[in-house]
């Protein structure tokens, strides 16, 4: 698929961002449901563990689509993507800036 101009030339996502989040959901939906619980408030304890149960699927997805690796295609009759030669990748669109008609309330001219 050719690319549109619009989107970065190597886009990654923030797996690793993703997975500092989805452990502090982790820790904390631990802590208060185990705080809840002490309190005697069962409801509560149990929205936070369940929070926390949701954060740990989360780390197994992340964890698993980090294996995966940068090159990862899906389908098995999709090939991998070769790697990018700078010499023969397209030049990015050249973007200009818009002309303001105004400029602090005069018009340019």
């Amino acid at each position: 698929m050719p690319r549109s101009g619009y989107e970065p030339m190597q886009a990654r996502s923030a797996l690793r961002l993703r997975l500092t989040f989805a452990l502090l959901g982790v820790v904390w939906g631990v802590g208060a449901a185990v705080g809840f619980a002490l309190v005697n408030l069962p409801g509560w304890a149990g929205l936070c563990a369940f929070v926390a149960l949701v954060a740990v699927g989360d780390v197994f997805v992340v964890r698993y689509r980090m294996r995966q690796g940068a090159r990862y295609q899906p389908g098995r009759d999709e090939p991998p993507n070769p790697p990018v030669d700078p010499e023969e990748s397209p030049d990015p669109p050249v973007v200009r800036p818009v002309e303001s008609r105004h400029f602090h309330g005069a018009p340019r001219r």
